[in-house]
């Protein structure tokens, strides 16, 4: 195989297991919270999202 080629795969597969793992966090997250927190947990799972995918 094409070394590029699997290059890509593995970056689009890495990216949609963040994607499902952050929209599980997210809903385990905000099951019982009130809206008063929300904006504190999202903020606090996109950070997490960001240091998983190496933005910070």
């Amino acid at each position: 195989m094409d070394p590029v080629l699997v290059s890509a795969v593995c970056r689009v597969v890495a990216l949609l297991i963040l994607a499902i793992a952050a929209v599980i966090i997210v809903r385990t997250a905000l099951g019982d919270t009130e809206s008063k927190d929300r904006a504190r947990i999202l903020t606090a799972v996109a950070a997490i999202i960001r240091a998983l995918w190496g933005k910070r």
